[in-house]
């Protein structure tokens, strides 16, 4: 039978660390759960494991698509779930920091598979939030219910998916969970030490390459690429225009990865099902190590 652990927390815990560890010992691959590392050349910025590790355990979900392209959660969802059924490995290690991207997959997630829609969510947006929220109301009231009237993001996904499908998007959700069982792992630790770890991580990408890595990104993708928007990469570019020292850009890289680290614990943290342990353990690994041959043990009988 299939049996999967994940390894999940906020940015900068250890993840990857005590992931390949993991797999190394109990001879398992590794599925990526992190938005950014499934796009190809964005590696410094996303953290990539590298070519080295890659090498010592096999990675899933890593360099699958494009920078110009869109890996959406039912796309992931989609992938995973399809190794998950065609590996013949067990348990497998489902890693990283995007909580959508486990959600749907422990949860078994419904998610409509609609691609954004720009020229119908551009005539959308020109009417205003309040309006829209008024028409959300009226085709789907159930969904209009969960939605904050100033959440313009969920209001405008509602409706898009609406218009595109002709059924409301609260009829197209729900959870279909997987018939496997599943140990969930998060890493934590004090917000000092995650302080840290975030200020010395940024400073080991600028020492590792991270401002050419922007600045190859941007001559050869134009520096409006969404990806280039986003933590790490939106500040060096900052930083590549004039606009701002490096010293700066290194600041607000680690401001701004502080700001993502809290949003990532909010977000695990209101899921029972995850089980916590100390990053800063020395003993981390035989305490997860001793606690995965329980559910192991447990499972197998």
């Amino acid at each position: 039978m299939t049996k999967l652990i994940v390894i999940c927390g906020a940015t900068a815990t250890g993840k990857s660390g005590l992931a390949l560890a993991l797999a190394m010992r109990l001879v398992s691959v590794i599925l990526s759960a992190d938005s950014r590392q499934v796009y190809r050349e964005f590696d410094i910025g996303t953290a990539k494991p590298s070519v080295a590790e890659q090498k010592f355990v096999l990675h899933y979900l890593i360099d699958v698509c494009e920078p110009t392209d869109m890996m959406t959660v039912a796309d992931y969802q989609q992938q995973v779930q399809a190794l998950i059924a065609s590996l013949d490995v067990t348990p497998l290690l489902l890693v990283g920091g995007t909580g959508l991207y486990i959600r749907s997959i422990v949860q078994g997630m419904k998610i409509p598979r609609v691609a954004p829609q720009t020229e119908l969510r551009s005539q959308l947006e020109s009417l205003g939030q309040h309006q829209l929220y008024a028409m959300l109301q009226q085709v789907d009231p159930i969904a209009a219910q969960k939605i904050h009237g100033n959440d313009s993001v969920r209001t405008l996904r509602a409706l898009e998916v609406y218009y595109v499908t002709g059924y409301p998007i609260s009829e197209q959700q729900g959870e279909n969970p997987p018939n496997y069982p599943i140990l969930q792992i998060g890493l934590d630790c004090d917000v000092e030490k995650l302080e840290a770890r975030i200020k010395q991580r940024t400073q080991q990408m600028i020492a590792d390459g991270l401002v050419a890595e922007v600045e190859y990104l941007c001559q050869k993708y134009g520096a409006d690429l969404s990806l280039l928007n986003t933590l790490g990469y939106q500040e060096i570019k900052q930083y590549l225009a004039g606009d701002i020292s490096l010293n700066k850009a290194e600041e607000l890289t680690i401001l701004h990865t502080r700001q993502f680290a809290k949003r990532q614990r909010t977000w695990f943290r209101a899921y029972p099902q995850i089980e916590w342990f100390n990053a800063d353990d020395p003993d981390l690994l035989e305490k997860v190590w001793y606690r995965i041959n329980e559910f192991i043990s447990c499972t197998s009988l």
